[in-house]
């Protein structure tokens, strides 16, 4: 099994660099079953790599759910796209994932481990909530690849 840990976010909106801190934080867990990339705005880099067949997703972003700092695991399939309206120019998370059809590949099981921003506003560093968020994210994260890679060893009779 190999995941995909996806840092997305913009360093100079704020709380909205939420992701690219977490993965910046869990760079030790890289290994060979698993790839932490902070993608920050770059979303065509995320499509095309998930074009090399990762058996899961992991993305860490801003999300509007919650009260600013609360940090929220979302499932996300196919069903949940939408439509598929490839602009490699515009490329938002939800974009992305959707053309991976177009680009030739398929979605693999998706988690989102997310935080609602307090600000979005254009600043360089997390506000005081999102920045107390960040270890219960990377803990979160590592919870959830520990339970992804358990599935995927097999069990003895």
């Amino acid at each position: 099994m190999t995941v995909l840990v996806a840092g997305i976010g913009n360093l100079f909106g704020s709380d909205d660099g939420f992701g690219p801190e977490v993965v910046r934080r869990m760079g030790a867990r890289a290994g060979d079953d698993v790839r932490v990339v902070d993608y920050g705005i770059r979303g065509m880099h995320l499509a095309y790599d998930l074009l090399d067949g990762y058996d899961a997703l992991v993305i860490v972003d801003a999300v509007p759910h919650g009260e600013p700092g609360e940090i929220t695991v979302l499932e996300v399939g196919p069903d949940d796209l939408g439509a598929d309206d490839f602009d490699p120019h515009g490329m938002n998370p939800v974009a992305v994932l959707a053309s991976l059809s177009t680009l030739g590949g398929t979605l693999p099981p998706t988690y989102v481990v997310g935080c609602r921003p307090a600000s979005t506003a254009d600043g360089i560093g997390l506000g005081a909530a999102v920045a107390a968020a960040v270890p219960r994210a990377v803990e979160t994260v590592d919870r959830l690849l520990d339970r992804l890679l358990r599935a995927d060893v097999p069990q003895e009779a």
